[in-house]
C-alpha cells in the first residue's frame, strides 16, 4: 500500500519526534503539523512553526521545525511538500528549513525546495543566560520552498 497523509494532534506528532528524530527534541510549539502513514502506522511527522531567527518573523514566514521519519522512502519528501502547500493555502509567502552542513538534503530536493543561503551554526548559550546545548553546533543549510 502507498503513502497517505493524514492530520495528527501535536501531541502525537511531538511524541513521534521524541521517538524518532535523530538530532532534536520536539519544539516548543507550531503552527500546524502533518504526518504520513503506510495503511497501518504514522511513519513520518511535519511540524510547522514560527521562524527560530527573529528576524524572519515577518508574518507571511514559516519554518519546518522539525521532520521526521522511521525510514520509510519518500515519507519526508511526501511530507515538505505537503507541508508547503498547506502553508501557501494557510496565506503564507515562504516556507523555510534548516538542515545540518553534513545532511545531502536529497528529500528536500526531490520535494522540489531550493538552498537559499549558509547560516554559521553555534550554541545558543550566552553569559548572561546559560543553556546547556542539547543539539549540533554545526553550520547549517537554509532551504526555501519553491
Amino acid at each position: 500500500m502507498g503513502l497517505e497523509l493524514q492530520p495528527l494532534t501535536q501531541a502525537e506528532a511531538f511524541a513521534f519526534i521524541a521517538a524518532h528524530h535523530r538530532t532534536h527534541r520536539p519544539p516548543q510549539g507550531c503552527r500546524f503539523v502533518i504526518g504520513v502513514n503506510d495503511g497501518e502506522k504514522v511513519v513520518g511527522v511535519i511540524v510547522v512553526g514560527r521562524p527560530v531567527a527573529r528576524n524572519l518573523d515577518d508574518t507571511w514566514t514559516a519554518e519546518v521545525t522539525r521532520c521526521a521519519t522511521d525510514g520509510t522512502p519518500h515519507a519526508a519528501s511526501m511530507l515538505y511538500a505537503a507541508a508547503w502547500r498547506a502553508a501557501r493555502a494557510m496565506g503564507y509567502r515562504r516556507l523555510i528549513s534548516y538542515t545540518l552542513a553534513s545532511e545531502a538534503g536529497t528529500c528536500l530536493k526531490a520535494a522540489g525546495w531550493k538552498i537559499v543561503g549558509q547560516v554559521r551554526g553555534g550554541s545558543w548559550s550566552r553569559p548572561s543566560r546559560p543553556r546547556v546545548d542539547t543539539h549540533p553546533l554545526q553550520d547549517k543549510i537554509l532551504w526555501e520552498a519553491v
